[in-house]
This record gives structure tokens, C-alpha cells and sequence, in this order.
């Protein structure tokens, strides 16, 4: 049996903000996806997909699964409804960059964010020594960056890793300055001591942070 919801907090209400996670945890889904992982039916589940679709928290689009078959329409997260998952001190973040990058240029935040690398490598080298196997170096280095807000899973596909970033905590200053999310490429190279390479950034729109590594 599932838990009762909390007092107070209506049922649609508590199943919207599910819809929501699921989204953000699983990328775009179709409207059957969500009826399914909700066990609502899919006329229930369309009904709070318009209801957030109204309130500019999702988006529909159109996609080929996997490049082929019949196009579906999948839901994903608006701007609007990234923001409704914990951000951290955005505005001050922004508001300290642009005034550096005003008074000493644009190199000057890319060396003080290299300037954080260099602290942050510090202190997770400890924690991730270099005679581990490389899985769990990446397993060590998402319990840390769950602790931070980042929603991480780790996946294995032969030899290669993969670090999937599920909520970026932040992702408003890293769609004003880029050079966030290449130094936390840097920090990933340095503290796992293998090759990593990124294919997928929530600030650019696509659901997930997603670095293979190895």
C-alpha cells in the first residue's frame, strides 16, 4: 500500500509535483511513461500534463525513439520548472562573476574557478586514490556531489563509466557563464585520473549532465 500523503497537501497536487521529479529524473517521457511510473491512467496523467503545461513548468516535443519508429510526444522540464528544484546561491554567484569579469576581464573568472578546482581536487583526492578501481573512484566522487545537490547515477557499459548529473544546483549561473561547467570538467579529469568527456548539459536544454568516463 502507498503512503498517505501528507496533511494538507492535496492529492494532484502532490501527484503534479511527482510528475515533475520524474521529468527531471528520467528525462523526457511520454505521457504513457508517467501513467505507468505514476499507476494512474494515461487520461489522468494528460490531465496534469496540461495542467503544468498551463503553468509553463513543462514543454511537449516531438522525438524518434532512438532515431527510428513513429515520433512521440515526450515532456520535458521548462526553465521555469528547473527552478523548482533546489538552486544554490545563484544571484550572489552571478552577481560576484560579473563584477570580477567587469573590473579584470573575462579570463579572470576562468582563473578563479581554476583557482576552486585546485582547492576542491585537494580535498577529494583523499577520497578518491588512485589505486581504486575506477568505478568506484566515480561512485566516491557521486556520493560527494549528491551531497551538494547534483542528484547523480552511475552507469557502467563495458569499460567506460558514466557520471549522469540529474539536477544541477548551479545551473542559473552556468547558463551566464560556460566556464562553470569547463572547470567542473577539469575538476572530473584531475580528481579521477582518467579520460571524461561530456555529451550532455542541463544548461544547454538536455534533461542531464552526462560525462563518460574511462
Amino acid at each position: 500500500m502507498s503512503a498517505l500523503p501528507a496533511l494538507g497537501t492535496p492529492m494532484p497536487e502532490r501527484t503534479k509535483s511527482r510528475l515533475l521529479e520524474l521529468v527531471k529524473r528520467h528525462g523526457p517521457l511520454t505521457a504513457q511513461d508517467l501513467a505507468q511510473r505514476l499507476d494512474v491512467s494515461v487520461p489522468a496523467a494528460r490531465r496534469h500534463l496540461g495542467d503544468l503545461l498551463d503553468q509553463e513548468l513543462i514543454v511537449c516535443r516531438t522525438e524518434r525513439p532512438g532515431g527510428r519508429g513513429r515520433p512521440q510526444h515526450v515532456f520535458t522540464l521548462t526553465e521555469r520548472g528547473e527552478a523548482t528544484f533546489p538552486k544554490s546561491y545563484s544571484t550572489l554567484c552571478v552577481d560576484v562573476l560579473r563584477h570580477i569579469e567587469s573590473l579584470f576581464g573575462g579570463g579572470a573568472v576562468l582563473r578563479v574557478l581554476d583557482a576552486r578546482n585546485v582547492e576542491l581536487a585537494s580535498r577529494l583526492s583523499s577520497e578518491l586514490p588512485t589505486h581504486l578501481p575506477l568505478g568506484e573512484r566515480v561512485r566516491a566522487l557521486a556520493a560527494r556531489l549528491d551531497e551538494q545537490g547534483f542528484d547523480t547515477q552511475v552507469e557502467q557499459d563495458g569499460d567506460a563509466w558514466y557520471l549522469v548529473e540529474r539536477n544541477c544546483p548551479n545551473l542559473t549561473v552556468a547558463r551566464q557563464y560556460p566556464q562553470l561547467c569547463e572547470s567542473e570538467l577539469t575538476l572530473y579529469l584531475q580528481v579521477l585520473d582518467a579520460p571524461v568527456q561530456r555529451d550532455r548539459r542541463i544548461a544547454c536544454g538536455q534533461g542531464v549532465c552526462r560525462y563518460r568516463i574511462g
